[in-house]
């Protein structure tokens, strides 16, 4: 795990989310190592409008998933999505809102920086 992370700003990852906990090793941050094949590096806010498409895209993440320790999520909730995920949302232009404090700068290797600002999440 990289423990030493840092945003897409160069700055030390921030936190995303602990309810409901977050991230590839479930440490509230969008950490990545060797393990994370799905490269979980975006903090992303859920909207409906998203949750609804990962669902056509085959990812439930409405669906509490207890053997998984996942609760589901909900509008509102903040979640390490996987990279590509949100680069097809972006492009389907259903793409959620982004914590760019806790977005890994591991995913500047799929997307743009333009393209995370278009998607910042402004408090």
């Amino acid at each position: 795990m990289q423990k030493s992370a840092k945003n897409i700003f160069g700055q030390p990852l921030k936190e995303c989310s602990k309810k409901p906990l977050t991230g590839f090793y479930r440490d509230g941050c969008c950490h990545t190592g060797p393990q994370d094949s799905g490269r979980h590096l975006v903090c992303a806010i859920m909207t409906d409008e998203f949750l609804d498409f990962s669902m056509e895209m085959g990812n439930p993440l409405k669906t509490p998933m207890p053997q998984y320790s996942f609760p589901g999520l909900k509008a509102g909730d903040k979640w390490c999505l996987c990279a590509l995920r949100w680069k097809e949302a972006y492009d389907a232009g259903v793409a959620p809102t982004i914590d760019l404090e806790a977005t890994n700068e591991k995913v500047l290797d799929f997307v743009t920086m333009d393209q995370l600002l278009e998607y910042a999440h402004t408090k």
